[in-house]
């Protein structure tokens, strides 16, 4: 048989149905269209100057033969980190999850499995972090945003790239990939974020309430700091306790943020109005302007998913969201690697995958039959979903009948003494334990059918309260038959910042307080007070006999910053006449 034969039978064999069957392109799996080509990486690190002569440390892990680096350009994923690595106990090098080790299937930091496939992956600590040099001003400042184009840059021009640039992260390096596209970079291409906050003010001062979280990345003491890994040409370690000594300049988070109880607060530690610096959204018609494609994640147990849905909304063009059962920064039953093998094969490699003409929303509905928790989505929130109002009713009840006319009310003194049960892993960007002995309670009867939610409960609360101001907390939980109950949704408002206004971005409709020094307005004394604000959004179903429950508080374990006073503060809530407290549930009907 001639070749020319052969290779005309070869061509007809893949011209056959049978031959596209074995190519596979889904969320989470992929097969048929990327194949591993290196069996070996090569791991150096150095320091990339940004253009004001700081230097920051990188680890770059690029293809290599029999444990030399191949010469041959590919394209390039960084990531602007806060830690290359720790050294271990003993004095090796350990550069954690992203080399020497055994890959962990969709392990978020296990992105070095890329480069078998044909992808160099870059670590680079983000000035005033590890070995880097320089002090962080503020947290994904202007100043960052600049760095991160200078190694967007930088990384294109190298030998060993072919130009074409992807970024990703999860949580602070999450958003310091948006920041990264903020500055509009040439040669990026793709981003791959994850569990971020759209706008700061919201994401760290929710509800104008600072919790949970806020305190970052903060310089290390010596001893600590000394663990970081330094670049290859620092022997001695002469350059990391320079770097450590420059650390010491940057800016306390806590602070930062403990001097910004307002949107519109000026800052003297940044000199300017850090939350609208350091925003995402501020950076909108940019980031929208270059036309990259952009993934982001996240999770319904993690404090950040509304501002992932809402920076989704913002950003369409090209952009997917990925919302799956998981915590913060976390992907259990999920292959995220090879999510994201999948996005940057189309972006970087223009491999023909299918996954830019998918339906653009993937997400988790938790209790949904086994193998159909997953569901896909054109847009947010569902068209099929229908608001329907749970009243507060006599004898703590919560249901769809409108109450009397009469103006009712329960009373509810504020319990400081709030405690949360012990978790283990990214306590702070999870709800806490159940608070119903905290606070008051109001709970639909058994349910006679499982009934879904899917979207964001948005809480409509009459009130007054002895004091003129106070921090409010509404959790949704699942109560299971016999009592356990679980915390699907929450949402929080500082009483004083209840003004209602317009968002200066697509919200989805949902309550917008533009928190600045001039709506802080206290409460009227004896008189009701309207707070409206919306939930963390959820996907869930509830079974049939388990009851919806509302609690509300007047505190909160995570607060950093509770006003208190002696004695606590009487608060009437009430439910009655044109003072109807509810929430607004968002109801998939026949499911």
């Amino acid at each position: 048989m001639t070749l020319r034969r052969l290779i005309s039978l070869f061509c007809a064999t893949l011209a056959l149905p049978g031959a596209d069957a074995l190519k596979v392109s889904k969320p989470g799996v992929y097969s048929g269209y990327s194949s591993p080509l290196y069996q070996d990486v090569a791991v150096n690190s150095q320091f990339i100057a940004a253009r004001d002569g700081t230097r920051l440390a990188a680890t770059i892990y690029r293809p290599a033969v029999k444990g030399k680096a191949d010469t041959k350009p590919w394209p390039v994923l960084w990531e602007g980190t806060t830690s290359r690595g720790r050294r271990n106990p003993d004095g090796t090098i350990g550069y954690g999850a992203m080399a020497g080790r055994p890959s962990v299937p969709g392990g978020l930091t296990a992105m070095a499995d890329l480069v078998k496939y044909g992808y160099v992956v870059v670590q680079v600590e983000r000035r005033g972090q590890g070995a880097s040099m320089g002090a962080m001003r503020g947290y994904h400042d202007w100043t960052e945003s600049l760095d991160a184009y200078d190694v967007t840059e930088w990384l294109a021009e190298q030998p060993w790239s072919n130009g074409r640039i992807g970024v990703f992260g999860c949580s602070n390096t999450g958003e310091a990939a948006l920041h990264a596209a903020a500055a509009m970079p040439p040669h990026l291409r793709a981003i791959f974020p994850g569990c971020f906050s759209w706008n700061k003010f919201d994401g760290f001062y929710r509800g104008g309430i600072l919790a949970n979280y806020g305190t970052g990345p903060q310089s290390a003491p010596l001893s600590e700091g000394l663990k970081s890994i330094p670049v290859e040409e620092d022997e001695d370690d002469a350059l990391l306790k320079q770097a450590l000594h420059e650390h010491e300049r940057q800016t306390n988070l806590l602070a930062l943020w403990e001097g910004m109880p307002f949107r519109d607060s000026w800052s003297e530690l940044t000199r300017s109005r850090f939350w609208v610096e350091g925003s995402v959204n501020t950076y909108q018609d940019a980031i929208e302007r270059t036309g990259i494609g952009i993934y982001n994640f996240g999770g319904f147990q993690d404090d950040f998913r509304r501002e992932q849905i809402i920076a989704y909304s913002n950003l369409h063009n090209q952009s997917k969201l990925l919302i799956g059962p998981w915590k913060h920064c976390q992907n259990e039953g999920f292959d995220l690697v090879t999510e994201r093998l999948r996005f940057f094969d189309y972006w970087l490699k223009d491999v023909a995958n299918g996954i830019m003409k998918e339906p653009p929303i993937y997400y988790y509905t938790s209790g949904a039959p086994a193998g159909k928790e997953w569901h896909s989505a054109t847009q947010w929130p569902l068209p099929a979903g229908k608001p329907t109002p749970y009243y507060l009713l006599a004898g703590n009840q919560l249901g769809t009948q409108r109450p009397s006319s009469i103006n009712l009310s329960d009373t509810l003194r504020v319990n400081y003494d709030v405690e949360r049960e012990p978790r283990p892993g990214s306590f702070l960007m999870q709800p806490p334990g159940p608070q119903d002995d905290k606070g008051i309670t109001y709970t639909t009867p058994a349910l006679a059918a499982e009934m879904e939610l899917t979207g964001h409960p948005i809480v409509h609360l009459w009130l007054s309260s002895t004091a003129t101001d106070g921090h409010f907390f509404a959790y949704l939980e699942d109560v299971a038959p016999g009592g356990p109950a679980t915390i699907v949704a929450e949402g929080r408002l500082r009483a004083s910042l209840r003004a209602v206004g317009t968002a200066p971005y697509r919200s989805l409709e949902l309550p917008y307080h533009r928190s600045f020094a001039e709506d802080a307005k206290p409460l009227r004394q004896g008189q009701p007070n309207e707070l409206v604000f919306d939930m963390l959004p959820l996907s869930r179903v509830f079974p049939a006999g388990h009851k919806i429950r509302m609690t509300i508080t007047g505190a909160d374990p995570r607060e950093k910053d509770r006003p208190e006073t002696t004695p606590p503060p009487v608060v009437t809530i009430y439910r009655g006449g044109p003072y109807r407290s509810y929430v607004t549930l968002p109801v998939i009907p026949d499911h």
